[in-house]
Formats: C-alpha cells, structure tokens, sequence
C-alpha cells in the first residue's frame, strides 16, 4: 500500500499537463480515472486526488509505451467489486454510526 507523501522533483510542465489531465479525467462518470478521482478527492483533498490521478496517467502512459496500447477500461465499479463485502462493512458501519439498524438482504 502506498502512503501519501511528498512529490519528487520533476518537469513541472509536465505535473501541470498530467494534473489538468487528471482533472478532464475526473469529469468522465463511467472510467475508472473518474471513479479513483471522486473515491480519492472525497478522503484527501481534490488536489491530492488529482496528483494521484495524474500518476496513474503517467503509469498507463509508460505501459502503453513500453508494450502497446491494450485497450481496457475496468469501470467506475472495479474497485467496489473487487472486495464486496469490505465495501459492505464499511457501509454498514457508518450508517450504524449516524444510528440506524442495517440488515442486509441480497437482491435476486
């Protein structure tokens, strides 16, 4: 797990261009850019959310470079789907807090 901390120094032309990408990115609802963006912004700040984004841009960029584009986007989902009930716990636990009974039924 990576932990918030410092930027290291860089081409700030290009933090500028990654984090305005970043921003345009966070616009779109269906992406997974989007959704890490709102799920981000909401805890950290926006602009932490948006360096975080810009990161992942980078990230994708360079694999994109190194073997090719491969063309996937997982969804704004992928991430509340890849471990449902801690979503499901979470959830749960702070609606308990604001004092309400929660008891959950799965749809059909």
């Amino acid at each position: 797990m990576r932990r918030g901390g410092r930027t290291r120094h860089g081409s700030p032309w290009l933090r500028t261009l990654l984090v305005q990408a970043a921003h345009v990115g966070a616009r779109k609802k269906d992406t997974d850019l989007g959704a890490q963006y709102r799920r981000l912004a909401a805890r950290r700040g926006k602009s932490r959310a948006a360096v975080a984004v810009g990161h992942t841009i980078l990230v994708i960029v360079y694999h994109v470079l190194r073997d090719g584009p491969v063309s996937h986007d997982l969804g704004p989902h992928d991430f509340d789907e890849r471990d449902r009930r801690a979503v499901e716990r979470r959830l749960v636990h702070r609606l308990e807090g604001l004092g309400s009974t929660v008891f959950l039924e799965p749809t059909a």
